[in-house]
């Protein structure tokens, strides 16, 4: 950045801004004002590109109606289009948390594409009586229609990576759970001896929870494809002329390859944050079930020596600048620590969603940003997992089956063969001795051995080969 300055204009009065930037006076307000988290939209990609995309949408929405000339219209959408490509990343400067319901994130964009339409023109940055930010770049536009309308395409176009990186990680857990499928071990309630079960049903489990998650999130996402561009300040559609709402809708809709539709009550839709709050839910529930998962990892692959031992999982780093040869499940505990993140930004959402008041919710930047980071961080949390840790699992398959024989738990399978009362006093004598289960019902002649091996199968004890399954 050069030392050379233009001088603009805005309702407070003049600023000098630096001479080789795309972005304006609104834009170096918002940077004085909003020094929150370091954190600007430039690093929100999808939001940067859907900013683009509304605005390219507008404009053409704003030419078929003859309010934009042509040339003025193919300057705005070649700017549009380079910003979608990614180009002009970096001018985006504003601070992903600010005041103003977004103002700021719409002004930076009015600005800089303005700016580089100006530049294709021929004309020179600040040159607003060619191409104005507001005049010509936000025409039939508000900030109140155009930043949620971006905001729902970023978040949409996220969740569908989010989505692919979940179906990753699920089918990791299902080839894990084909590996192990005849792997036999004991099921636990309350940290206790269950009933036996296979590694291979265990791991299944998770798979399916994946599934299941998927599912949901998928559904969630629909909401989203409802938007209220063309509503302008509070959704009655003030300063948008006749027939922009359908054209606007149209050209978004073809730009960005969604779904979109335009919302059936204009005004209901520019304060109406529920379809982030059921996202968010949705998002905290993946969370939940997804660190459950990982404390079940840490726990199954604690030891090596003095804990559970039952699955060993990769290797990755060293655990300790003092323990020699202490391994931790780093990835587990990554992912974890990215699911607590996600709850607490669950609760920022739900707050700022109820914070709304009257016709405008003014808190939707920290909505974009709490639903924006945590899917991020999700997708990436999800693939780590996944390629890190599920597909380098290995399992301890004798010291399982041993835990099997000699668990109190057996008992429970055995009860059908040997008789409720046989069944108990097998257990008691188990406990205060320490012997195994088959050990004792074969010391006792309470089963042939042949009979207590075709039992102790994965396929018997795990029920396996139901014919109800």
């Amino acid at each position: 950045m050069s030392d050379a300055t233009r001088s603009e204009h805005d309702l407070i009065g003049h600023r000098e801004v630096p001479a080789d930037v795309y972005w304006g006076v609104h834009t170096l307000r918002a940077l004085e004002n909003f020094p929150i988290t370091g954190i600007p939209i430039s690093l929100s990609p999808y939001l940067v590109a859907a900013l683009a995309a509304v605005k390219q949408a507008a404009a053409a929405a704003n030419h078929d109606l003859g309010l934009l000339d042509d040339e003025r219209y193919a300057a705005i959408r070649r700017a549009c289009e380079e910003i979608r490509d990614g180009e002009l990343a970096d001018e985006f400067v504003v601070d992903v948390i600010q005041g103003g319901a977004g103002t700021s994130t719409n002004m930076n964009a009015n600005e800089v594409i303005a700016n580089r339409a100006l530049e294709l023109m021929g004309h020179a940055k600040g040159d607003y009586h060619v191409i104005h930010p507001n005049e010509h770049v936000n025409l039939s536009q508000s900030t109140n229609d155009v930043y949620p309308t971006a905001i729902k395409i970023a978040i949409i176009l996220a969740t569908h990576d989010l989505l692919e990186a979940m179906q990753v990680l699920e089918d990791s857990f299902s080839r894990k759970a084909d590996e192990f499928h005849d792997v036999l071990k004991m099921g636990r309630t309350q940290l206790q001896d269950a009933v036996p079960m296979t590694l291979g049903q265990e791991f299944r489990t998770y798979s399916l929870m994946i599934a299941e998650d998927r599912a949901r999130l998928s559904e969630a996402v629909l909401l989203l494809h409802e938007i209220n561009l063309g509503a302008t300040a509070i959704g009655t559609m003030l300063n948008a002329p006749a027939g922009y709402v359908p054209s606007a809708c149209g050209h978004l809709a073809e730009l960005t390859g969604l779904p979109l539709v335009s919302a059936i009550d204009l005004i209901e839709a520019t304060q109406d944050c529920g379809a982030f709050v059921q996202l968010s839910g949705t998002l905290k529930r993946v969370a939940v079930k997804l660190s459950k998962i990982c404390n079940d990892l840490r726990l199954l692959s604690s030891g090596p020596r003095a804990g559970f031992n039952e699955i060993n999982l990769p290797a990755v780093q060293a655990g300790s600048s003092i323990m020699p040869g202490k391994v931790n499940p780093v990835i587990p505990e990554v992912v974890n620590q990215v699911a607590f993140q996600i709850i607490g930004h669950d609760m920022t959402v739900t707050m700022a969603a109820e914070a709304g008041q009257l016709q405008l919710n003014a808190f939707e930047p920290v909505i974009c940003y709490s639903l924006s980071a945590g899917i991020s961080r999700l997708r990436e949390a999800i693939l780590v997992l996944s390629t890190r840790c599920v597909d380098g699992i290995t399992a301890n398959v004798e010291l399982l089956r041993s835990e099997v024989e000699n668990s109190i738990g057996l008992v429970t399978a055995l009860n059908p063969y040997i008789g409720y009362e046989a069944a108990t006093d097998v257990a008691k004598e188990a406990l205060a001795t320490g012997r195994g289960v088959a050990e004792l019902v074969l010391a006792r002649g309470l089963l042939p051995r042949e009979q207590l091996e075709a039992i102790l199968r994965p396929e018997i004890l795990a029920n396996l080969t139901r014919p109800d399954r």
